[in-house]
């Protein structure tokens, strides 16, 4: 595991300073909350310095984001604030712990023979087939199998989102690779830069390849890649793996485990 002092503060800045661009950020007791565009929400998190979280400030958190049309969703590091968890819970969400991991010895995997990399513009006019393959993906976690695809999103949030993602490429603010075979998209991942006072930090996200492609090495790849254009200006890469497997194919790309990320939303119903 890594022992670079100030890996977890630097992250912990690094979430603090991505939605500014895109939120206003409003208290909930500890917690700051970002209100901004549905198509592009971000989580409450605790505040620095802010002292300990409560589930009454969970509660408050919840009520603005209902208010502005997001999704109830509060993250932050265990490690960092150990008391969220049991307010979280008390508050009524469920909670889930997440393998997190930095980039310490990226390794360059090549991807299959037969499929191409690209980076995707802002302009892409493929950019909502792309973002097709993610949620068929992520609709369908688990190893290969067989399934209907996940209907390509046209409603009017669907749109929203689409535009969203457009206008953070345009803007740098994600860089978005997809893996291509026999002319078709298989496989996408993103990178988020953000300037953390002249340092510069990454998060790497959205990797997911359509289920009856995985076992083929193309999220791997796909990660790889990120990471090498990520760490061309980045002073560091980190991501929060889906499970402790997920993890471990990380680890093969050269990320190794820091601590854990925390996810609190509402229990499904039923």
């Amino acid at each position: 595991m890594p022992t670079r002092p100030g890996l977890l503060e630097c992250i912990e800045r690094y979430f603090a300073a991505a939605p500014l661009p895109d939120a206003r950020i409003e208290a909930a007791g500890a917690l700051d909350v970002p209100i901004g565009d549905p198509a592009w929400p971000y989580p409450a998190r605790p505040r620095s310095g802010a002292g300990r979280v409560t589930a009454d400030d969970v509660r408050a958190a919840i009520a603005l984001q209902e208010a502005a049309g997001l999704p109830a969703a509060v993250e932050w590091v265990p490690e960092g604030s150990q008391e969220t968890a049991a307010a979280a819970r008390a508050a009524g969400l469920a909670v889930e712990e997440l393998p997190l991991l930095v980039a310490v010895d990226p390794v360059e995997l090549l991807l299959p023979a037969g499929v191409r990399l690209y980076l995707v513009g802002a302009d892409d006019p493929e950019l909502s087939r792309y973002q097709w393959v993610a949620a068929t993906a992520f609709a369908h976690p688990g190893g290969p199998c067989d399934v209907l695809d996940v209907p390509l999103d046209t409603s009017a949030e669907g749109l929203a989102r689409t535009a969203a993602l457009r206008e953070r490429i345009a803007s740098g603010r994600t860089v978005m690779m997809v893996a291509v075979e026999n002319g078709e998209p298989v496989a996408v991942g993103s990178h988020q830069p953000v300037d953390i006072d002249g340092t510069e930090v990454s998060e790497v996200v959205g990797v997911a390849t359509l289920p009856r492609l995985r076992g083929r090495g193309l999220g791997a790849g796909i990660t790889s890649a990120l990471v090498a254009h990520a760490t061309e200006t980045a002073d560091m890469v980190f991501l929060a793996a889906g499970d402790d497997d997920v993890a471990r194919i990380y680890e093969r790309v050269g990320f190794a485990r820091l601590a854990t990320t925390a996810v609190a939303e509402p229990r499904p119903a039923g």
